[in-house]
């Protein structure tokens, strides 16, 4: 088998790009630890002001959230994220990086960046092999681009959205979403409570705010507490300090509560807990599945996170907090009734496919060695 370069492109929104793209690096150098293998920031070689321009959804998302997921709904639909001209303009530092680094195969997870890329495959007639590699459930219509070679993604309802984008179906392996190999053997939930230091004999609601640390904490700490039953609840707060230190204060004399802010054992938390409450991110609703834990998705962004919603729903592996008011009561039910919490596992667990990265890797590779 031959050993190609490789490139994976990222961005640094949320965490969820990030993390694939480090766990299909972690896989495919486990198949060949001698490939070269480099993962870049895409947005970082771009030009300073398309940067602005591509990370400028955070304003309407904080002050205008309506017009957010009015723009996009739009952008989910359309077959381009934003105009051709603007990101031919502003890719130009990427399109250079991309010419000089000359990779063999180059790998996008992000929608945007996989657009560029195959902008450079079709205008500048470049020869690498590209996989486009979306994180979550969520599949914009954009990411079906002529000069994309293979798509990695979840099989299922997914891997039918991104053939409805208009994919070649032969060029979609529905082998999983990539995620840490930490998924393909999770403690069970006594191991993983005994190193977590959680007791055993109170069920663990584990409370997540994404990456990046974005939530409404107090409305989930109020329903919390009209929780009758006996509990243990963790909030991981992500990487935002300013909203950990106000876990933090709301919850300090509750001795039920522990917080914490980033942590880099993902797995071991999602294995020991009973229910998450959670946005539905991308990778939190994967690594939901992949640990067979129930998801009560609350306070999701509109646009994706809002139709992650109804694929947990249909799915029957959660639900959706539409109403704050709902969340006592939900987990007041769900901890009487532990044939609907296993129900939901199971359901879970037949979404599962914890060995996603090195199937993802090990199908890259050999595609790749077919064609040359």
């Amino acid at each position: 088998m031959q050993r190609p370069k490789i490139l994976i492109l990222t961005i640094p929104h949320g965490a969820a790009h990030e993390r694939l793209a480090d766990a299909l690096r972690k896989a495919l150098l486990g198949i060949q630890p001698q490939l070269t293998v480099e993962v870049a920031d895409a947005l970082r070689l771009c030009a300073r002001w398309f940067r602005t321009y591509y990370n400028s959804y955070e304003i309407p998302l904080k002050y205008w959230p309506a017009l957010w997921g009015w723009i996009e709904d739009k952008q989910h639909r359309h077959t381009s994220t934003g105009p051709g001209w603007l990101y031919r303009r502003g890719g130009q530092g990427l399109f250079r990086f991309l010419q000089e680094f000359d990779p063999d195969v180059a790998i996008a997870t992000e929608v945007g960046t996989c657009e560029l890329a195959a902008m450079v495959k079709r205008e500048r007639h470049a020869r690498f092999y590209l996989v486009g590699a979306p994180t979550g459930v969520d599949i914009d219509r954009a990411w079906a681009q002529p000069e994309v070679d293979l798509y990695i993604t979840m099989a299922g309802d997914v891997a039918s959205q991104l053939e409805a984008a208009g994919a070649c179906p032969a060029k979609i392996v529905p082998c999983g979403v990539p995620i840490d190999p930490a998924f393909c053997s999770l403690p069970d939930r006594q191991q993983a409570r005994a190193r977590l230091e959680l007791r055993q004999d109170l069920p663990l609601i584990l409370v997540l705010f994404g990456g990046v640390g974005y939530g409404k904490p107090q409305s989930i700490l109020s329903e919390l507490k009209k929780v009758t039953q006996p509990l243990q609840a963790v909030f991981i707060t992500g990487r935002s300090r300013r909203l950990e230190q106000e876990v933090r204060r709301q919850c300090e004399g509750d001795s039920r509560f522990r917080v914490l802010g980033w942590v880099s054992n993902m797995h071991e938390w999602l294995a020991a807990a009973d229910l998450l409450v959670s946005k539905p991110g991308a990778m939190t609703v994967i690594e939901a599945l992949n640990s067979a834990l129930p998801l009560l998705a609350f306070d999701p962004l509109p646009g994706n996170e809002r139709r992650a919603c109804h694929l947990i729903e249909k799915w029957d592996v959660g639900y959706w907090m539409r109403r704050p008011a709902d969340l006592a009561s939900t987990i007041r039910r769900l901890l009487a009734d532990p044939a609907e919490l296993t129900r939901l596992r199971a359901n879970a667990c037949a979404l599962a496919q914890p060995h996603a990265a090195r199937d993802a890797a090990e199908t890259i590779l050999k595609r790749w060695n077919a064609r040359t």
